[in-house]
């Protein structure tokens, strides 16, 4: 992906501290500039979720750049979460640091109508292997998949918070963490922490909402297409490409698909 976010884009400022004598790690910030514009990329490629799925999708948004920000800045990550309530959908998000982005999108077609609640996470890092791993999960709420995720696959405890106006607090055990404050920790105590608690600022992150598609880099998809398929999808003269990370729709002529597939040759 490029290096370089869109100049208009809003920038969620999130911030990570370390919770002294606790060893915990903290990481909060305000959504309302990220949604901003996932709704105007909504409203942009005629996308409509139906209420909860759309919350549903916003909190695996903000819970992924959480995660993102208390980890190195040289990971990408991607979440596939199988949801069972309050519909069958998958839900998609991925993001990375270097540059600070997330996106996502919700499926509901052709989804599996059996079986349990899964979230798969997929971590790429440079000069590492890929790391991924699967649990089942119990109901419907992001934040409680993330913090069984936590809990089962990276095994720590990690707690989730929702705050008002769009503002989220993920807590995170480091070693010899104080578990028994992390997992009585209720949404009362957090917004005291401030007060209660020593918070040394280890730094501050910028994300945004933005996938990095372009129907140049759709491309690729398109050609690894049998002829048959080709011919289906360009019936017309004109081919509709949606971007498998975000759900961005593009309208391509079969001649500039044409003359990009020379340039590959």
């Amino acid at each position: 992906m490029s290096q370089m976010l869109e100049p208009d884009l809003s920038v969620v400022e999130l911030r990570s501290y370390f919770v002294r004598k606790r060893n915990a790690m903290l990481v909060r910030g305000r959504f309302s500039p990220l949604y901003l514009d996932y709704y105007l990329h909504l409203m942009q490629h005629g996308i409509q979720h139906a209420e909860p799925l759309d919350q549903i999708l916003k909190d695996g948004l903000a819970a992924l750049a959480l995660h993102l920000c208390s980890r190195p800045h040289d990971e990408t990550t991607a979440w596939t979460i199988h949801v069972k309530e309050p519909q069958r959908a998958n839900l998609f998000v991925t993001g990375s640091t270097q540059p600070g982005r997330v996106t996502g999108r919700i499926f509901t077609e052709d989804v599996k109508q059996e079986g349990e609640a899964l979230f798969i996470s997929q971590t790429t890092r440079p000069n590492h292997p890929t790391r991924q791993s699967m649990i089942e999960f119990k109901g419907g709420d992001i934040f409680t998949a993330v913090e069984q995720f936590y809990t089962t696959s990276e095994q720590r405890r990690t707690r989730l918070f929702r705050l008002q106006d769009e503002e989220f607090v993920q807590i995170s055990a480091e070693p010899d963490c104080d578990e028994i404050w992390l997992t009585e920790l209720a949404l009362e105590n957090v917004l005291e922490l401030e007060q209660t608690e020593h918070l040394t600022l280890l730094e501050t992150r910028g994300y945004v909402f933005e996938c990095g598609c372009s129907v140049e880099r759709l491309m690729p998809i398109i050609m690894r297409l049998p002829q048959d398929d080709l011919d289906h999808i360009f019936e017309d003269g004109v081919a509709q490409i949606t971007c498998p990370r975000c759900g961005a729709v593009f309208r391509t002529p079969k001649a500039s698909f044409d003359e990009w597939k020379k340039k590959q040759s």
